[in-house]
């Protein structure tokens, strides 16, 4: 285990202090605002959990010295080092530690040990913007106003220090207890080439501009079609973001990941009859399929967005000093604080395994909904590749889709595995484009059953044989979940 730990913290390395640093000449005067500390998980009570991500958690940590809370990011070291995810999580901790902007979740300071690496984070009580529309059901427009605005504060701060945030949605936005919005979640930050954010030796997030990242209902079409990220990819998802606010569900919003990419590629956008003309118009300019035509990333810049009527009001110079709305309090909440006494409940034996609910990683209270009802936002993001339309039949669409390795004796080989509403399950070779297995179906638990093995492992068990498949997004039990949800219809 120090072997493994040793190991990690090379990779990890982000400050040069060694003699021969001929290869981190940018590291050697960088310093932390947010230092790594020497604490320990045994210095904090823990509290809920905020979120869970692939290889993360996030929970509500009180410092048990000061009483300072925290919202404590734990990042599971091996599952890091695996799947070659280093390089973000680093990109993260130098993004975070160098952006000053009160719309935006400070880093405090780092500590890991064995297991995991921790970052200590803004705690917003607030909870997240996604919950507020929930809890609402959406919401009135001049508190739509505010929030969007406090977002475009934010944006043009983020955009101006040449970063793409590159997934901005409600889930990410996150409110302090007084109800003024934080952008958080910048695991999949992009800095552009002329960022002014100091980016140290081997970390960024991928090599490609064009990789894809976010989640399925506020991508935008570009990134789609595999084009470079831009800054209008987050004005895009800004556009969807004010939609849902003022509607309660996003503008692209279908039964699967697949139909949602094709109504964004198509823009089938409908606006209800209670949107108003200045609302509608500035969503319908957001949305506009020409990144560059998008108010905040074209030639007009941030003033022409900041001045669209739909903002008429706004002081955009004390934005931060206004009263926010009231927030909705969770159902049998009858105030504000928070309740304390489970703190001591959350067991740091959890830290580093994989619970059913995903989240993606966000920093604040993810909504109640079991993950079976987030399939299609779980789903790979492969299926928006029209490649896989051919082994669909006319009406038929794709519930769960992922490259996952199917597992035998000696060896293992990448398939693409897919479910349908059919339903269907099948696994394709993603080389020759060929149907390697058809699982047949059954409503019957008895003749087909799911077994979860790990967070990444699961066998699809029949009477005939038994299929062993690794996810390497974690995502077992949604595989579970959905094929036992469709048994259950």
């Amino acid at each position: 285990m120090l072997a493994m730990e040793k190991d990690f913290d090379a990779r990890l390395k982000i400050q040069g202090n060694s003699s021969n640093g001929g290869n981190v000449q940018r590291s050697k005067s960088f310093a932390f605002r947010a230092p790594q500390e020497q604490f320990t998980i045994q210095d904090f009570d823990l509290g809920k959990i905020y979120g869970v991500g692939s290889y993360s958690k996030v929970v509500r940590a009180k410092k048990k010295d000061t009483g300072t809370v925290y919202a404590l990011k734990i990042m599971d070291k091996k599952f890091i080092t695996k799947e070659n995810k280093t390089a973000y999580v680093k990109l993260e901790r130098i993004v975070l530690d160098q952006l000053d902007h009160p719309g935006i979740v400070r880093l405090f300071f780092t500590f890991q040990d064995t297991f995991s690496l921790y970052m200590a984070l803004e705690s917003c009580e607030g909870g997240e913007l996604f919950d507020q529309i929930t809890r609402k059901t959406r919401l009135p427009e001049d508190e739509a106003r505010f929030y969007a605005a406090e977002v475009v504060d934010a944006l043009e701060y983020i955009h101006g220090m040449g970063l793409i945030h590159r997934d901005i949605k409600p889930e990410n936005l996150l409110l302090t207890s007084d109800g003024h919005i934080k952008i958080a979640d910048f695991g999949s930050v992009k800095p552009m080439q002329d960022s002014r954010i100091t980016v140290l030796p081997n970390a960024a997030s991928d090599d490609k501009a064009c990789t894809f990242v976010g989640t399925a209902a506020y991508v935008p079409p570009e990134v789609l079609n595999s084009s470079p990220a831009t800054f209008g990819n987050d004005i895009w998802a800004l556009g969807c973001t004010l939609y849902q606010m003022l509607s309660g569900t996003s503008p692209f919003k279908d039964a699967s990941e697949w139909l949602i990419f094709q109504r964004i590629i198509a823009r089938d956008i409908r606006f209800p009859d209670y949107f108003s003309p200045e609302a509608r118009d500035l969503i319908d300019r957001l949305l506009d399929l020409d990144p560059i035509r998008r108010p905040g990333a074209g030639p007009g810049g941030y003033a022409a967005l900041k001045m669209h009527p739909f903002f008429n009001g706004i002081d955009w110079k004390n934005l931060r000093t206004q009263s926010p709305p009231k927030l909705a309090l969770e159902s049998g909440s009858q105030s504000g604080e928070r309740d304390d006494s489970h703190d001591s409940t959350w067991n740091p034996s959890h830290i580093g395994d994989c619970a059913v609910r995903q989240s993606e990683g966000n920093n604040a209270a993810t909504s109640s909904s079991d993950a079976s009802g987030h399939i299609t936002r779980l789903a790979s993001i492969d299926s928006f590749d029209s490649k896989w339309q051919q082994f669909l039949e006319p009406g038929e669409s794709v519930l769960m889709i992922s490259m996952v390795k199917k597992i035998q004796k000696i060896t293992s080989k990448k398939v693409q595995l897919i479910l349908t509403n059919k339903p269907k399950l099948i696994y394709v070779d993603p080389a020759k484009l060929i149907v390697k297995g058809n699982i047949i179906w059954s409503d019957n638990p008895n003749d087909l059953n799911i077994q979860v093995t790990s967070p990444s492992n699961f066998k699809i068990c029949t009477p005939k044989k038994v299929l062993t498949f690794e996810d390497g997004k974690q995502r077992a039990w949604q595989w579970k979940k959905a094929i036992e949800g469709l048994q259950n219809r």
